[in-house]
Formats: structure tokens, C-alpha cells, sequence
């Protein structure tokens, strides 16, 4: 494809001066518009190297109110970056609503620099591929404007640019053997990038190739292009999509007629006795297996989730003991603030995700979008139904990183749970554990038991699946997660 494209088009100074001193202007109030409508914007730059990159932003930025954009040049990973999921250096570096993020290179450099130098199997680009589409999908969905530009020049104009960079004892310094090196590798560069494109062009986030011999050709497509698609998601904004005639949202499927918690034995018990003493030795084995997980550099996420006074904190608590607590943090999650909102509602998650060889435990986590916030009303149908697959996805991408990932829902019957909720209120140093608010959720137990339900059928996986812990009996609903913690670890290290 890059090979019949027309390289030669170009614009005369004239003609680029009066067109854009317009764009300028309309590109400045598209800026402002898209604050006020709270629309992130992400553009992302990627080329030969030599082929105007920085030159081209500078051209894209001038026009905008510098408050109101960030500019992120992407070098290969650091030491801190190299123990996360590649994906997480960019996902805490995304806008927030009404910003726009320029990034001079991206998240593409694995389908790229990674392919070719690092001669990645072809199973590993195909995953990395699907990770990409899958993030930049979820951005689109939760409101984002994805443009995508890819600088395309000629192997012999990049030998050329190159060439004047190095006779110039001002700029040579910007020559590097990588740089020299991949222009001896402008073939496989050029097969790799013509599968970039092909895999990951999509309507919420397609490609557009600029022919970027002439400058003023290059940066009056880019500003044109830009200009079209934040016109296009404004006007979707101010005029949303008529919904009449849309399909009924499908009902819950036939498997889950059949309840999976009435299945469940809350009976079960432990004796004291006997809880003690395997305590002791579990919290033993916990301790040594974080040292092992540590020195392999393998991650480990637990989530949280279960009825209110379910337990969750003793739980965490005999979890941790005798952690060292270098090594493990543990991540109450409330209600979003305003920062967090202001941004994809998994952001607050993946700047939590822990690094290799460390644990990170939520306390309630991203379960909270198709629990609360679905029966609460804080988000669409449309954006909890999506949110199954965009789960899945980032526990997937985790999961591919290396990470271990754990989910625990604490079970008790509502008998179980008004006990509690009655000694609480008759315990002076446990008064602040129970609020209107949670005796407010007891009365949707039946809405949020129907959520519950499709959300452990529609999420529990193969790499990230559900274990659910009878939790009437605090004893055996400790001992459950820690014998589950630990049997887990030991095959990992198989």
C-alpha cells in the first residue's frame, strides 16, 4: 500500500499561507468548543524516522491555548516501565475530558521497534495488535477522539534528510546509529508497518497516511484531518444519534435463569481450633511465596468484591499479616472524585496495577460498573453492558503480562448480613462500618443479586477467574482465600 502512494504532491507557499491562517482559527475554536463539551482528544504521530515528526506537532500546536494540551515524546521503556503491561505507561498518560495528548511515537512501537529489532514471535505482535485495537476501542467508547497519523516518506528522501542532519554540526547530534541502523532496515520496517495499519485501521480509530515530502502538503492534510474528525465528534455530541427503532437490550441469557449463588452452601463451617492453626501456617507460606514471586517478577492482582459486611476487611487483613509490606499494597476504592471521572472510568485502576514482583489488593475495584454504578443509575445500559468486554480485555492484558489475577466475592445470605448489620449498630467501636447507605442496598439485594450474577457469568475466565467464598462462617471464608492464594501461586511457579 505505502509503496503506491503519491509522494511528490506539493503546496505552493501562496496557497499554504492563506489556507492556514483559516485553519488556524477554526482549529483554535474546535480547542475550546471540545473543553466546554469535556472531549478528550488523543492525536499520535508515528513515521520514519526523518520525516518531520516534531516539526509537524510544533505546526499542530501553535494555534492551540497551551493550557489545554500535553505533549508526550515516547522513548523506549525505563526500568519502572519495563515491570508493567505495555500498555500502562500510556494508559496513565491519557487526557482527561476537554485536554488533548500529542504523542510523538506510541503505544505502536511494539508492532514496529519491538518487531523488527527485538524479532518478536508472530503470536506476540497478533496479541499485542489486539491489545492495541481493544484500548484504543475503549478510549473511543468512553468519549475520546483517536486521529492517528503516520508520516510516510522514501527510503532514499529519509537517506537524504539524514545525510544534511550529519553534514550540519548543529543538528547531527540528532543522528543515531538506531537511526542509521533502521534506515538500513527501511524493508522489514516497511512490511511491519503495512501490517500496523492493516490490523489496527477501525472506524473509532482509523489511520490516515500523510505524504510527507512537502512540508506544507503534510500539515495542511494534518490540520484538515484533525479539524474533520473534531467537527464530526462535536456535532455527535450536541446532536446525539437518534435512538428510535434501536433493539431491545438483549435479556439475561437462559444460563443465567439458573441462579449461581443460590447454589452456594454459606453453611460450611471451620472450629475454632482447627482455623488457628492452619492460620498460622498459611500466613507462613504467604510470606515466603511473596519472597518467590518477587525474584521471578511475577504480578499479582486480588480483587474484593461481596455484600456489605461480607467480611472483606478481616479478610484483607489475615491476607497481609505477615506480608512484608514492600511488597503489597492494598487499594480501597470509594467513589470516583473529580479527577478520576474526568477520565476513562478503568484509569483510576491502571495507574494502581501493580509491578512485577509485586501484590496489589483492591478493596472493591472496576466490578463497581456493572454492580453499583448499573443499579445506581451513574452509567448508561449501553456503557455497563460494554463494560463485560473491557473487563475482560484489561484482565487479559494483564493476565498476558505475567500477572496472577485473583477475584473473590464473600458471600452470606441475607440473614447473615442483618445479623451484622444489627451488631454493629449495637457495637460502639464498629458503629462508623454501617451506614443508611447500606441499609439503603439492602433493599435492591434482589436488583443487585441479578447484576452479581451476570456479572460472574459474563467475567469469570480462564486467566482471571471468579472464586466465590462462602463467608457466613468468617474463619472458613479466610482460610478459602488464602489456601486459593497460595495454590495458585505454587502452580504459577511449577
Amino acid at each position: 500500500m505505502l509503496e503506491n502512494i503519491d509522494l511528490t504532491r506539493e503546496v505552493q507557499k501562496k496557497d499554504y499561507k492563506a489556507q492556514k491562517d483559516v485553519l488556524d482559527i477554526r482549529l483554535a475554536a474546535l480547542q475550546r468548543r471540545a473543553l466546554e463539551l469535556k472531549i478528550p482528544v488523543i492525536v499520535l504521530f508515528e513515521g520514519w524516522d526523518a520525516a518531520g515528526k516534531g516539526t509537524l506537532i510544533n505546526d499542530l500546536i501553535l494555534p492551540l491555548d497551551p493550557r489545554g494540551f500535553t505533549v508526550h515524546s515516547t522513548l523506549p521503556p525505563n526500568e519502572e516501565e519495563r515491570l508493567r503491561p505495555f500498555l500502562w505507561r500510556f494508559w496513565i498518560k491519557t487526557p482527561p475530558a476537554g485536554r488533548i495528548g500529542i504523542f510523538d511515537r506510541s503505544w505502536y512501537r511494539v508492532l514496529l521497534n519491538d518487531r523488527v529489532d527485538a524479532d518478536l514471535p508472530g503470536k506476540a505482535v497478533r496479541r499485542a495488535a489486539r491489545d492495541i485495537s481493544s484500548f484504543e476501542r475503549q478510549l473511543s467508547d468512553g468519549g475520546a477522539v483517536l486521529i492517528k497519523f503516520f508520516l510516510h516518506i522514501s527510503k532514499s528522501e529519509q537517506k537524504r534528510r539524514l545525510a544534511k542532519l550529519r553534514a550540519d554540526r548543529l543538528t547531527r547530534w540528532r543522528v543515531t546509529k538506531e537511526d542509521l541502523k533502521r534506515h538500513r532496515q527501511y524493508a522489514e520496517y516497511l512490511e511491519a508497518t503495512e501490517d500496523m495499519l492493516a490490523d489496527t485501521d477501525s472506524d473509532f480509530a482509523p489511520w490516515t497516511v500523510v505524504e510527507a515530502h512537502d512540508r506544507r502538503f503534510a500539515s495542511l492534510k494534518i490540520f484538515n484531518t484533525v479539524i474533520a474528525r473534531l467537527e464530526r465528534r462535536i456535532e455527535e455530541t450536541v446532536k446525539p444519534r437518534r435512538t428510535r427503532g434501536r433493539k431491545k437490550a438483549p435479556g439475561i441469557p437462559e444460563k443465567l435463569r439458573v441462579s449461581i449463588l443460590d447454589g452456594v452452601d454459606v453453611s460450611v463451617t471451620l472450629p475454632r481450633e482447627k482455623y488457628k492453626d492452619r492460620l498460622n501456617a498459611l500466613q507462613k507460606r504467604v510470606r515466603e511465596l511473596e519472597h518467590e514471586i518477587y525474584m521471578r517478577r511475577i504480578p499479582v492482582v486480588i480483587v474484593y468484591e461481596g455484600w456489605d459486611a461480607a467480611g472483606k476487611g478481616g479478610n484483607i487483613r489475615r491476607l497481609t499479616r505477615n506480608l512484608d509490606p514492600r511488597g503489597y499494597e492494598v487499594v480501597p476504592v470509594a467513589a470516583p472524585n473529580d479527577i478520576e471521572k474526568a477520565h476513562h472510568y478503568l484509569w483510576r485502576f491502571w495507574t494502581e496495577m501493580p509491578k512485577a514482583g509485586h501484590i496489589t489488593i483492591f478493596d472493591r475495584s472496576w466490578y463497581g460498573r456493572v454492580m453499583v454504578e448499573r443499579i445506581e443509575g451513574f452509567c448508561t445500559e449501553a456503557e455497563w453492558r460494554r463494560a463485560y468486554r473491557e473487563i475482560n480485555e484489561m484482565e487479559q492484558h494483564m493476565a498476558d503480562f505475567g500477572a496472577l489475577v485473583f477475584k473473590f466475592w464473600l458471600h452470606i445470605d441475607p440473614a447473615e448480613q442483618l445479623r451484622r448489620f444489627r451488631s454493629r449498630e449495637q457495637t460502639p467501636h464498629k458503629e462508623w462500618k454501617i451506614t443508611d447507605e447500606d441499609w439503603r442496598n439492602r433493599k435492591k439485594a434482589r436488583q443487585y443479586k441479578t447484576a452479581i450474577e451476570e456479572m460472574l457469568f459474563r467475567t469469570s475466565t480462564r486467566y482471571a477467574p471468579w472464586t466465590i467464598v462462602e463467608s457466613n462462617c468468617k474463619r472458613h471464608a479466610r482460610i478459602k482465600v488464602l489456601d486459593t492464594v497460595i495454590d495458585r501461586i505454587e502452580r504459577r511457579l511449577r
